[in-house]
């Protein structure tokens, strides 16, 4: 492989952080296994090289299908497409369980992020910050601001 062919990046700068790689080696390993360093390295380069693969067919089969982004099911093709069809059915799972796990999150945080303050608060704590920030500026000096109305949220004339 050129070590530019990896859409302008040079061939170093696309690489898979190495504590997590070796963790992963290890966790398929029985305990009593050790791995040499250039084992684990050589490891972690056939997977760099197999997630050049995979993305480099999922492309074309995304291209194949007049598509501009590339789908899971396009990745699944460009599996089967590539020899690895026995591994469709356990990889389609993971993405599945990827799926729901980060629908899970993705949920909570919105409840979260909806449940902590009503949208009078939020707004009476946007003033607030407003005002902090207003007096940073003028030197510690609060500036007063005109009245607002709440049921409008209008601010009154000044006179």
């Amino acid at each position: 492989m050129d070590p530019m062919d990896i859409v302008g990046k040079s061939k170093e700068d696309a690489s898979l952080p190495k504590a997590t790689m070796t963790k992963i080696i290890k966790e398929m390993l029985p305990p009593d296994v050790r791995v040499a360093r250039d084992a684990q390295d050589l490891l972690i380069e056939c997977c760099v090289e197999f997630i050049n693969l995979v993305s480099s067919e999922s492309n074309d089969v995304c291209n194949k299908e007049d598509k501009r982004t590339i789908a899971p099911e396009h990745v699944l093709k460009a599996l089967q497409v590539l020899g690895f069809g026995e591994y469709i059915e356990e990889v389609y799972a993971a993405y599945e369980q990827h799926k729901y796990e980060t629908m899970d999150t993705q949920r909570s945080v919105k409840w979260n992020s909806g449940a902590q303050m009503t949208e009078e608060e939020a707004a009476a704590e946007q003033q607030r910050m407003f005002a902090e920030a207003r007096a940073r500026m003028n030197g510690g000096v609060p500036v007063p601001q005109p009245e607002q109305h709440p049921e409008t949220n209008q601010r009154s004339p000044q006179s």
